[in-house]
């Protein structure tokens, strides 16, 4: 069955943030569909993992609001976000490199334990059928990004590609309805970035989560995104779907160039 894509989710209406007198982002608004991957792309230094760390709460804009799912969060934290629904990934891997892939999948059921530590330290009664089903759904994710034959090696130990994939896979254990993803294919070799651009199609078609995703490789924006929203300098400067974007003059000259 076709995915549909729904609703307004999220809507980011006139975001500015300011680090002293240096303008991270200015009067930014666009949304995010429920079930859409919606792209944000832009040069260096255009303010796009800014936008993504006001999303999740990192980051509190002087200006602006953020509505998801109908409630206004001015005030976003990074708790509150998550507990919302809202998992991410990060440019540079943010994994235990010392744990296991099981054992960073479970760190990303954190928030849905409802056991103490003591309880868990004993391992008996509520928190021994706690730990299993949460097991259960980390064993699912594992299954469904095909790292099964990784599942007890410490994260430390696999190649650069391979943690890629273990770090969607902890956002993933989360059950999040939107997940945010900074930069997934930096650095990746060609057989690489066809598996991550596979893996969240995949995630988006059949799990249904919405995507807000910041990559520089335009062939695989244009390939999988809904819509695409451009930021240049902290202003935003187009906003559509992939056709739109490309043809955009503004885009044009200052993400693709001049030349193009």
């Amino acid at each position: 069955m076709a995915r549909q894509i729904g609703d307004v989710i999220l809507d980011l209406k006139n975001i500015s943030l300011r680090f002293g007198g240096v303008k991270a982002l200015t009067d930014i608004s666009f949304d995010v569909r429920e079930h859409e991957i919606r792209a944000i792309i832009g040069p260096n230094g255009a303010g796009k993992s800014s936008m993504l760390n006001v999303i999740n709460g990192v980051y509190r804009p002087q200006e602006g609001e953020i509505i998801f799912r109908g409630e206004h969060r001015h005030d976003m934290d990074t708790h509150m976000a998550a507990a919302a629904g809202i998992a991410r990934t990060f440019q540079n891997i943010a994994l235990f490199k010392g744990m296991t892939v099981i054992d960073n999948l479970m760190a990303g059921r954190n928030l849905k334990m409802k056991c103490n530590f003591i309880q868990h330290a004993l391992w008996w009664g509520p928190a021994k059928r706690e730990e299993l089903a949460h097991r259960a759904k980390v064993e699912s994710v594992i299954d469904f990004l095909e790292i099964e034959h990784i599942r007890k090696t410490p994260v430390g130990r696999l190649p650069y590609g391979l943690q890629k994939r273990v770090e969607l896979a902890r956002a993933l254990a989360a059950e999040p309805e939107i997940l945010l993803l900074d930069e997934p294919m930096a650095g990746m070799n060609v057989e690489e970035k066809q598996d991550m651009c596979r893996f969240i199609l995949d995630v988006n078609d059949q799990m249904g989560t919405t995507i807000v995703l910041i990559e520089h490789d335009m062939g695989v924006v244009m390939d999988i995104s809904d819509r695409v929203v451009v930021l240049d300098y902290g202003k935003k400067i187009g906003d559509g779907v992939p056709d739109e974007v490309k043809n955009n003059p503004d885009v044009i000259t200052a993400y693709l160039g001049a030349q193009h």
